[in-house]
């Protein structure tokens, strides 16, 4: 049956962050892409109202079409390569947050999650790529970044690169019933949220470091840019904001929101305030000696040690974490403010 436009429209207005009417179409990649990154942020949503037209005349002319294209290889697009690179990289963060606990995590959970973010959006549309070259190319990339999250970027890079490289069209099947694409579609987002999810709700205290670590690695992949550092700092720290001018102070009761706010806030800033509120932490006044930084972290770490307060576990973790999350602060070499701009 032939799509409709006008429907296209509809379901675009009503669901298009969830992929509603890319599911319409035909197009589960697509659809299941949007659903796990809310229509690309909404700025890909918002996009697409452009080329609507042009997704439903594709998804027409698939219908018509008796076999797909042979020995043709699709067109390069700087756009679809970006988005690979953004996706993997995007997935790959997500893996540090919920999975980086795993055992050889580097090796294989990340690696294969930033090669699942490329493949995802290398199968947008009529496209798709090989599956074994891809995941080959992350697999290949991870050991030599080993322990490091920048490795998310260039296991990104590499994948994007060999997924373009073996981009191809799409062979055409025998289209499946909804229940089926559905069902699909289920497992693959609850495979993508579920841990997550795990480790927001059920080991907090974990994941509270895991995000303000990949949060800071993140922030830092920019340090060499300081404009573009600015403006990602502004982007993630946007809800926070959002949030706070919406409800005030009265929307931070909550003890667990509290948490994730002084982590998201410690993590913000690369230099000064950084360094600024990690001596406060550690109780030192700022230029104080690596073996005043050494000492009072000795110190604090004895009296906040979870092991050592069973009583009040939660609060202990929080500031355990703090501690840690501030003697590293102080323990890196200070950079020159001349450096930075």
């Amino acid at each position: 049956m032939a799509k409709g436009l006008l429907v296209t429209y509809a379901l675009w207005a009503v669901g298009g962050p969830a992929g509603l009417h890319h599911l319409y179409l035909g197009r589960d990649s697509h659809a299941l892409l949007w659903m796990l990154t809310l229509g690309g942020g909404g700025l890909g949503w918002l996009w697409e109202f452009w080329k609507l037209p042009s997704f439903v005349a594709q998804a027409n002319r698939a219908q018509g079409q008796r076999q797909s294209p042979r020995g043709v290889t699709p067109p390069l697009s700087p756009i679809r390569f970006a988005a690979q690179v953004i996706v993997g990289i995007y997935f790959g963060l997500v893996a540090l947050i919920s999975l980086s606990s795993m055992v050889n995590f580097y090796i294989v959970a990340l690696p294969l999650a930033v090669g699942l973010g490329v493949l995802l959006v290398a199968a947008v549309g009529n496209q798709t790529s090989d599956f074994k070259n891809t995941l080959g190319a992350a697999f290949l990339t991870s050991p030599i970044f080993y322990g490091r999250p920048i490795a998310i970027l260039p296991i990104s890079v590499a994948a994007s690169i060999t997924a373009q490289r073996h981009r191809r069209y799409k062979a055409l099947v025998a289209s499946e019933p909804l229940s089926v694409r559905l069902y699909r579609l289920g497992l693959a987002y609850l495979a993508f949220t579920g841990p997550l999810a795990y480790s927001a709700l059920c080991n907090t205290a974990a994941t509270l470091s895991y995000v303000a670590e990949t949060f800071g690695s993140f922030l830092n992949w920019f340090s060499f840019f300081p404009l573009l550092g600015r403006l990602m700092e502004f982007v993630l720290l946007l809800p926070y904001r959002i949030w706070r001018l919406l409800m005030g102070e009265t929307g931070f009761n909550s003890s667990c929101f509290q948490e994730w706010a002084k982590l998201y806030e410690f993590v913000h800033s690369f230099q000064d305030e950084k360094r600024q509120l990690a001596y406060q932490v550690l109780g030192l006044s700022e230029g104080a000696t690596n073996e005043e930084i050494n000492r009072s972290y000795r110190e604090l770490v004895k009296v906040w040690h979870p092991d050592h307060n069973l009583d009040q576990t939660e609060e202990a973790q929080r500031h355990f974490l703090e501690i840690q999350a501030a003697y590293e602060v102080l323990s890196q070499p200070r950079k020159p403010w001349g450096s930075r701009r």
